[in-house]
């Protein structure tokens, strides 16, 4: 199972989606989850508008081919119109592990005729996934819960030949964060195609040491 550091690997709460905790991120051999938007003609970081202080993400796609595209960067669309400029970093620095998810329906049906990856997503508001046939994975994403997250579930996704990535409950504030991880640790399923998005990547590294 590979971790994804939730906006980058963070300390204090405002130094989300940052310079300093995407990059650490990558140091400590995590990838991430993050935002991306557009700002005067550039794509930026930024899960919330967009202003001039925003990290550049051509940037992010560098240091990613740096690192020899070994960490997955789960890119969250924030706004339309972004296909072009995704299409050219990927193809400019050679980055294949990597997803698109959160999009518009639309965007979503651009970007597959784009061949970009992208990821379809899943909830409890969201049951049957859309554009399956074409979405590489699935993002799992529990908002009131995670007793629907089942073996099941997620072993059909799998079966079906998609990687799945998985919300940990604690990016919903929830408490009970470590039960879902005691459920999924169970699991008899090809975790080498499972994803974990959370906000406490090492905690998430020292309790799964035994499927990583």
């Amino acid at each position: 199972m590979k971790i994804l550091a939730h906006r980058g690997y963070w300390k204090a709460k405002n130094e989300k989606n940052s310079p300093q905790a995407l990059r650490t991120a990558l140091e400590k051999g995590y990838g991430f989850e993050s935002d991306v938007r557009d700002y005067v003609g550039r794509m930026v970081i930024s899960h919330n508008i967009a202003d001039a202080s925003c990290q550049d993400a051509e940037e992010v796609f560098r240091w990613l081919a740096e690192y020899g595209d070994r960490y997955c960067f789960a890119i969250n669309i924030k706004a339309d119109g972004l296909k072009n400029i995704l299409q050219d970093f990927v193809r400019k620095y050679k980055i294949e592990n990597y997803f698109l998810f959160d999009m518009s329906v639309p965007q979503m049906v651009e970007f597959a005729e784009m061949g970009l990856r992208f990821f379809s997503r899943q909830s409890e508001y969201e049951t049957e996934p859309v554009m399956y046939g074409q979405a590489a994975g699935i993002w799992i994403d529990g908002f009131q819960g995670h007793e629907w997250i089942t073996e099941r579930l997620v072993g059909g996704h799998l079966a079906s030949g998609k990687e799945v990535c998985l919300v940990s409950p604690d990016l919903h504030g929830n408490a009970d964060y470590r039960d879902f991880w005691t459920k999924l640790a169970g699991w008899d399923i090809d975790f080498s195609r499972v994803l974990l998005c959370t906000d406490y990547p090492d905690e998430a590294k020292a309790f799964f040491k035994n499927i990583l």
